[in-house]
């Protein structure tokens, strides 16, 4: 059975660093492309940033750019997130998904995924 589980999340103080780790069992992350998304209290889920392994594509939303960096190990199974400059609205439980690849680039709507991790929740007080 393929899953996703993630790890790391903690609660931080404004300006702080977290990374968080998403790992794959039952395949493998390499023809496969990964999203980060995150659902804060109250708000729809959304993604924010994306790795594709196979051309190794990264985007990144707007409200992350610049703080937030995704990358691989060298095993191909775990997918990370690194988080710096904490902010308050960075509050939210991040989920990675997966969806095989096939030349597209990283969906950033919640359908264009089909296997799920259960979560982990980040926390950033002011």
């Amino acid at each position: 059975e393929a899953r996703l589980v993630e790890s790391g999340g903690d609660l931080m103080q404004a300006g702080g660093s977290l990374r968080l780790s998403c790992t794959a069992s039952g395949f493998t992350l390499d023809d496969y492309v990964i999203g980060w998304f995150r659902q804060a209290p109250g708000k729809e889920r959304v993604a924010v940033s994306c790795f594709s392994s196979p051309d190794l594509y990264r985007w990144y939303a707007s409200s992350v750019k610049g703080r937030f960096t995704i990358s691989s190990d060298n095993t191909g199974n775990t997918i990370f997130l690194q988080l710096n400059s904490l902010k308050p609205e960075d509050t939210a439980v991040y989920s990675c998904a997966a969806v095989r690849y096939a030349g597209n680039l990283c969906p950033r709507n919640q359908g264009g995924y089909n296997i799920w991790g259960q979560g982990t929740q980040v926390t950033v007080s002011s």
